[in-house]
């Protein structure tokens, strides 16, 4: 008997896990449980360090450190969330029309997805963002231009399997639909492998979300992000380096977190 779930998940999934739901709480709640305006300026109070009234001190303008993580949290785990929900989508629907839409459509997309390998991730994601500095639209595009492709071809050669399994087969020789076929026999045995992508790549989505920032083709200031923070502090870094590092920190145990979760762990 197989264990349950739970109980065959290893330490470094349970650590992942554990380590991820307390950010994306921090993300969710904090926003709402903190009183401080993360975009509030008090000049009088800059580079605050930690303690008083602002637990995590204030940055270089006087805003409350501990507001702006709350409120960059948010931001960054959305945006990530975005970019991979709209790859995935993408990548999973011409995988499975590849795999059972017959030889032209296979060849079509299998010669657009290696197309898309021929480039440079970075230089897709830089053509992208470069088009629209501080604009999202064209950081997840640059992202997901990229992105769909992996999902497509683990789709694509998991879908072309199992398509040629009895009991597949046996479900399309009986009338059941194509949709039928696609929900209950196929997405099941994609689900796992697609889960493990779907980390792996939120967690490259927040580190490039970030370092664009930082480059200065990402999100701007005074937007509270993680990439954005780090820019913004790292000239004070000599009278505030923790200040500077925390919102490193944040995206180093996010990406952290993901990587733990997505990995086999310990058994």
């Amino acid at each position: 008997m197989r264990r349950p779930v739970l109980r065959r998940m290893g330490a470094g999934r349970w650590v992942g896990a554990v380590l991820l739901a307390a950010i994306a709480g921090f993300a969710l709640l904090g926003p709402w449980l903190i009183a401080a305006d993360p975009n509030r300026q008090n000049l009088f109070n800059i580079l605050a360090p930690f303690g008083g009234s602002d637990p995590l001190g204030t940055d270089q303008l006087g805003r409350s450190m501990l507001a702006r993580l709350a409120a960059a949290s948010r931001l960054s785990l959305s945006l990530a969330l975005a970019t991979v929900a709209g790859a995935a989508v993408t990548g999973v629907l011409l995988g499975l029309l590849a795999a059972a839409g017959g030889r032209l459509a296979d060849r079509a997309l299998s010669l657009l997805a290696d197309g898309i390998l021929a480039l440079p991730s970075v230089l897709l994601v830089l053509l992208f963002a470069s088009l629209g500095p501080g604009n999202f639209v064209f950081i997840y595009l640059g992202l997901a231009s990229y992105q769909w492709v992996e999902y497509f071809r683990v789709t694509r050669s998991v879908a072309a399997f199992e398509l040629r399994r009895p009991h597949v087969e046996a479900a399309r020789l009986n009338g059941f639909s194509r949709l039928y076929v696609a929900r209950h026999l196929l997405l099941p045995p994609l689900a796992p492998v697609l889960s493990t992508l779907m980390a792996f790549n939120l967690g490259t989505a927040i580190f490039t979300i970030s370092a664009l920032s930082v480059i200065g083709i990402g999100l701007r200031p005074p937007v509270a992000e993680w990439g954005t923070m780090t820019i913004e502090l790292l000239p004070y870094y000599a009278e505030a380096p923790w200040h500077a590092l925390l919102p490193t920190a944040m995206v180093a145990l996010t990406v952290l977190s993901l990587h733990l979760l997505a990995g086999r762990g310990s058994r």
